[in-house]
C-alpha cells in the first residue's frame, strides 16, 4: 500500500473534529486505532467468516475446500454456531457483571457499607419492587432495597430452575410462551453462561440449531442483567430527566483541569462528578478555572443523562482527546477501553487511571475503587488530574467543534412528555400516530463504532434517511454519542432532517408541554444497558396494540457493531421479535446454514431476524421496508377483524 493511500485511508471518519486531529497528526506519528486498523489489513478471512475453531488445542482448525471438517470432525455449521454462542455469552457476562456491581453497591448501601451513596429515586424503588412481586406497603427504603437486591441476586444465581423474575415481568405473554416453547427461557444469568460455555466445549453440542437457540438464551440472560442494571442505577443515582449539554472535542477547555470518564459503570463516574465539584478550589489554586468533566462511551452517557456532563468522543475516537494536549486525566472503569490509550498518553502529560481489579493497563496509574471509600477514591483521581494539569507543556490545539445536546430521555421522562397529550395512556400517543400514518414506526439505534466502515458514517446516514421518512428514533451507547457529536440531538436537527409527519408529531409534543428546550430529532435514552428502556417501550406498544412484539412497527439498528455485547443485544432483540439491522457482518457467513437461520428461519420462529447490510443507504431502505410490512400487515388484520366482528390476532 502506498504512503498516499495510507494517508487517505487513515481518516476513516466523518466527524470533522476527529478529522482535524488526524490531519494534524499525519506528520506527528502518534499511533491511533485508525493507524492500527490499516496495519491489520488484510484481516484473516477464516476468522472473519467464523470458520476458525480454537475451542481445543488440537487446532486452530480452519474449514477450507481441502479440509471440510476440523480434527474432531466439527463442520462449518458447528464451528460458526459454537463461536456465536461464545460471543453471546461474552456479551451477556459483560453486561451482567456491570449489573451485579450495581446490585452489590445498592446492597452495601442498605447494609451501611457504602456511606457515600443513597437511594435517589424512592418512587422507582417501589415501582420496581412491586413489579417483581415484593410487597411495598409499610416498608421503608432500606427494607425494600434489601428485598429487591436479594431478588436481583437470585436472578443471577438461581439453581432451582424457575424462570428469571426480571424476564417474566418485562416481556409480553406471547414472548414468554415462545421462550418456553423453544426452551430458551433462562433461569439465572450465571447458570445460562456457565452452561453455554460447557455446551461449546470440545466434544459437546454439534447441532447448529441447538447452539443458535443457546445463543438466544444467552441474549435473554443479557437482557435480564441489563434491565437489572438500569432499574437499580435509576434507584441509586436517579431516573434521568431532560438535560442540556454539548458533545465533541470542542468541549475540552484549555483553562480547566480536563478529566474524561470512560467505560460503562456509573458507580465511579457519579462519585467523580461529586469530587470534581467539591475540589474546585484545589483546581483554582493550581491555576485552572475549575475541574471540567467529559464523557467517553457509556460511562459518559450515564453522567450525561443524570448530570449533564458533556460527551467528548465515542469508542473509536477515544485516543484523540489526548492529542489536543489539554486532557489532564482519563479515568476508566470497565469495557471498551483500548489498551492503546496508554501509549498515546505517554506522548503528552495525560494520566491514565484504571480503577477496576479486572481492567489494568501496563504503565497506567491504578486506584483501587471500592464502594466503601467511593468519594475518597474519587478525590484521589481528581487530585492526580490536578497534578497532571500542573505538568502541562507543549502546544494545546483543541478543535472548536461541538454541538448542543438535549438528553435525559428515560422512559419515565418520555411518558411524562407523551402524557401531556394523553394522560391516561402515554404510549397511545405513539401508536395512534403510527395508525394515522403520521409516523412510520420507531427505530432503536444502538451499538459501537467499527473501522470496517467509516467512523460514524452509517449512524448518520441511516438516521437522516429514517428521519426524512417519519420514523421516531431513540438511541443509546456510542450511537447516541455519534448523534450528539454531529448535532442530531437537538431541536435544530428536527427542522433540518425530519419529514413532515415526524415534525408534526414532535411539534404536537412541544405544544402540549412547557419545555425549556425544543425536543431533539433523536431521543437519547442512555448507555448500552439502557437498551432495556427501549424494550420496555416496544413491550408497552405491543400491549397497547393488543398484539405480540413481532407485529409492532419497531426496528433496531447497530450501524457499526463491534463487541460481543452487540451480538448479545442483537440476539435478545431478535428473540423479542424485532428486525435487527447490523452494519458490520458478524462472523457467521462461513456457514450458509447458520447465516440462513439468523436472517430467515429466525423470522419464522421468533418474528425477529437479523439484517446484515454494510451500506447505510441500503440499510435504511431495508429498515423502512420492515416498518412498511408490519404496518401493512396490521392494517390487513385490523380490517379482517372488523369485517368478521372479532378481535385482532395477536400473532404475526
Amino acid at each position: 500500500m502506498s504512503e498516499a493511500k495510507k494517508k487517505k485511508d487513515v481518516k476513516r471518519t466523518v466527524d470533522p473534529a476527529c478529522l482535524e486531529v488526524l490531519t494534524k497528526n499525519e506528520a506527528g506519528g502518534i499511533e491511533t486505532a485508525f493507524d492500527r486498523y490499516l496495519q491489520q489489513q488484510p484481516q484473516c478471512k477464516f476468522g472473519d467468516t467464523g470458520i476458525c475453531c480454537r475451542v481445543c488445542i488440537q487446532g486452530p482448525c480452519r474449514i477450507t475446500n481441502k479440509a471440510s471438517k476440523g480434527v474432531c470432525g466439527s463442520t462449518a455449521y458447528t464451528i460458526v454456531a459454537r463461536n456465536l454462542v461464545r460471543a453471546a455469552a461474552g456479551g451477556a457476562s459483560a453486561h451482567s457483571d456491570h449489573g451485579r456491581h450495581i446490585v452489590l453497591a445498592l446492597k452495601h448501601l442498605a447494609e451501611g457499607k457504602a456511606p457515600d451513596y443513597k437511594v435517589s429515586d424512592p418512587e422507582k424503588l417501589r415501582r420496581v419492587a412491586a413489579k417483581v412481586g415484593i410487597e411495598v406497603e409499610g416498608k421503608d427504603d432500606i427494607t425494600l432495597v434489601k428485598e429487591l437486591t436479594d431478588a436481583a441476586l437470585e436472578d443471577f444465581s438461581r439453581m432451582t430452575g424457575e424462570d428469571s423474575k426480571w424476564l417474566t415481568v418485562n416481556s409480553t405473554e406471547g414472548r414468554r410462551k415462545k421462550f418456553k416453547d423453544c426452551n430458551i427461557f433462562p433461569s439465572s444469568i450465571n447458570g445460562t453462561i456457565v452452561e453455554s460455555i460447557s455446551q461449546t466445549h470440545m466434544g459437546m453440542d454439534a447441532d447448529p440449531v441447538s447452539l443458535i437457540f443457546s445463543a438466544l438464551r444467552n441474549g435473554l440472560a443479557d437482557y435480564v442483567g441489563m434491565h437489572i442494571a438500569t432499574d437499580l442505577s435509576d434507584i441509586l443515582f436517579g431516573t434521568p430527566k431532560p438535560v442540556v449539554s454539548e458533545a465533541n472535542l470542542g468541549v475540552i477547555d484549555a483553562e480547566c483541569v480536563n478529566v474524561a470518564v470512560h467505560g460503562h459503570n456509573p458507580l465511579l463516574s457519579e462519585m467523580i462528578v461529586r469530587a470534581a465539584r467539591e475540589m474546585k478550589d484545589e483546581a483554582v489554586k493550581a491555576g485552572a478555572r475549575e475541574v471540567k468533566l467529559m464523557g467517553i462511551c457509556c460511562t459518559g452517557n450515564e453522567v450525561l443523562m443524570r448530570q449533564g456532563v458533556p460527551i467528548v468522543s465515542n469508542f473509536i475516537s477515544q485516543e484523540l482527546p489526548m492529542m489536543t494536549g489539554a486532557m489532564d486525566a482519563m479515568v476508566v472503569d470497565v469495557q471498551c477501553i483500548m489498551p492503546g490509550i496508554q501509549a498515546v498518553s505517554e506522548c503528552f502529560h495525560t494520566k491514565i487511571i484504571t480503577t477496576s481489579p479486572i481492567v489494568k493497563i501496563p504503565g497506567a496509574s491504578h486506584i483501587d475503587f471500592t464502594e466503601e471509600t467511593a468519594l475518597e477514591k474519587a478525590k484521589e483521581v481528581i487530585q492526580l488530574a490536578i497534578d497532571s494539569f500542573k505538568q502541562r507543556s507543549g502546544d494545546i490545539d483543541i478543535p472548536q467543534i461541538k454541538n448542543k445536546v438535549v438528553a435525559g430521555f428515560s422512559l419515565e421522562t418520555l411518558y411524562e412528555i407523551l402524557g401531556k397529550v394523553n394522560p391516561d395512556k402515554p404510549v397511545k400517543v405513539i401508536t395512534d400516530a403510527i395508525a394515522a400514518g403520521e409516523l412510520k414506526g420507531v427505530c432503536l439505534f444502538a451499538g459501537c463504532n467499527n473501522l470496517k466502515g467509516v467512523h460514524d458514517e452509517n449512524h448518520l446516514t441511516i438516521a437522516r434517511e429514517l428521519a426524512k421518512n417519519d420514523v421516531l428514533m431513540v438511541a443509546t451507547g456510542c450511537a447516541a454519542g455519534g448523534y450528539g457529536k454531529a448535532g442530531l440531538l437537538n431541536g435544530d436537527a428536527v427542522e433540518k432532517y425530519a419529514g413532515e409527519g415526524l415534525k408534526a408529531f414532535i411539534k404536537k409534543l412541544e405544544d402540549a408541554n412547557d419545555l425549556a428546550e425544543k425536543l431533539p430529532l433523536i431521543f437519547h435514552m442512555g448507555s448500552c444497558v439502557d437498551n432495556t428502556r427501549a424494550a420496555d417501550l416496544y413491550i408497552d406498544m405491543a400491549n397497547e396494540m393488543g398484539v405480540d412484539i413481532p407485529k409492532v412497527p419497531f426496528v433496531a439498528s447497530a450501524p457499526e457493531a463491534m463487541s460481543e455485547k452487540a451480538i448479545s443485544i442483537g440476539s435478545w432483540n431478535v428473540a423479542m421479535g424485532l428486525p435487527v439491522h447490523v452494519g458490520v457482518v458478524p462472523p457467521v457467513q462461513g456457514s450458509t446454514l447458520v447465516d440462513g437461520v439468523a436472517r430467515l428461519i429466525a423470522h419464522d420462529v421468533y418474528g425477529g431476524f437479523f439484517i446484515w447490510e454494510t451500506d447505510g443507504q441500503k440499510a435504511a431502505e431495508k429498515l423502512l421496508e420492515c416498518l412498511d410490512y408490519r404496518n401493512w400487515k396490521n392494517k390487513v388484520h385490523k380490517d379482517t377483524a372488523e369485517k368478521f366482528g372479532t378481535t385482532v390476532a395477536a400473532g404475526w
